[in-house]
C-alpha cells in the first residue's frame, strides 16, 4: 500500500482476520466475488528464472499454460521456505507489487473482465483492490490464459 500511495495509484484497502488462510474464505469475508480475488504464485522455470503468476483464488495454476505464457519448457512452484528470501513476502501475504526484485509477471486474462481485482497487500490480513490494468503497468506484467 505504501508503494501505491507513493505513486498516486488509486486503491481500496481491505483488512481481514489474519488467521484466515483460504483465499475463497477471505473473499467471502470481504464480500467479494472469488473470481475477482487473486492470489500470487511464485514459480521457477527449467531455465532457473523465477516467474510470478496472479490467478483467481478459486482456481489452480495450469503449469503447462504458465510455461507456454512465459515461453519456457516448464515451471514448478517454488518451495515455501524459498518464498521469503526470494520475494520478501511470507506465504499468504505475497503480493505481485513490491517484491525484493522484479520478476516477469503474468496475470490471468480473466482479470480484464473486471473494473477492479483484489489481491494481497503484502501482509497477511491485508488486501488491496485496484484496476487490473494499473497492476499490469506497475509491475510490467502481461495478461495470459493461466487456468
Amino acid at each position: 500500500m505504501r508503494i501505491l500511495t507513493q505513486k498516486g495509484i488509486p486503491f481500496v484497502p481491505h483488512e481481514y482476520d489474519s488467521s484466515l488462510t483460504d483465499g475463497q474464505t477471505i473473499a467471502a469475508t470481504l464480500g467479494q466475488d472469488p473470481e475477482k480475488v487473486f492470489k500470487t504464485l511464485v514459480t521457477v522455470a527449467n531455465t532457473g528464472e523465477h516467474l510470478v503468476f496472479v490467478i483467481p483464488v478459486a482456481c489452480s495454476l495450469d503449469l503447462k499454460k504458465a510455461a507456454a505464457a512465459a515461453g519456457v519448457k516448464n515451471v514448478l512452484m517454488i518451495k515455501q521456505k524459498e518464498l521469503l528470501p526470494l520475494t520478501g513476502y511470507i506465504h499468504g501475504g505475497c503480493s505481485p507489487i513490491g517484491m525484493k526484485k522484479p520478476f516477469r509477471t503474468f496475470i490471468e486474462e480473466s482479470a480484464q473482465l473486471y473494473d477492479t481485482i483484489t489481491f494481497s497487500a503484502g501482509r497477511v490480513g491485508y488486501q488491496v483492490e485496484m484496476a487490473p490494468d494499473a497492476v499490469l503497468s506497475l509491475v510490467g506484467a502481461s495478461y495470459a490464459d493461466l487456468v
